[in-house]
């Protein structure tokens, strides 16, 4: 089973999210929450926060009495997609204007259980 954990409108561009992004995919939960935690970018803050909603929300989907540290969780997908930009304008020489773009992104994290639900369905 699944649990999606998506964070919108983030104040940074998605190429510095991306960076840290491409770090954690793929590996086991409590091994990217480290990564996360020792790492200096402040991407990385962010990430960890969607991160522990992620378990969090697959641990409510789940409705199990269990932890998600039982279940051997792993990022199955994390992606990074660019959002608006904000648009400001600066003074440059000669009476000229250069564009600013306060960039921001939307990421999507999907965590996943390697370890299969053992339920009981029991008739009575």
């Amino acid at each position: 089973m699944e649990a999606v954990a998506k964070l919108r409108n983030c104040p940074m561009s998605p190429r510095k999210m991306r960076m840290v992004a491409d770090v954690i995919r793929g590996k086991s939960v409590e091994n990217a929450l480290n990564i996360l935690r020792f790492n200096k970018r402040e991407s990385s803050f962010w990430l960890e926060k969607l991160l522990l909603s992620s378990i969090a929300n697959w641990e409510n989907k789940s409705d199990m009495s269990k932890s998600a540290d039982e279940f051997d969780l792993y990022i199955k997908q994390i992606f990074v997609d660019g959002g608006t930009s904000l648009k400001r304008f600066r003074p440059a020489p000669h009476g000229r204007a250069n564009r600013i773009r306060k960039r921001t992104n939307h990421v999507t994290l999907v965590v996943e259980n390697s370890i299969p639900f053992e339920v009981d369905n029991k008739v009575e």
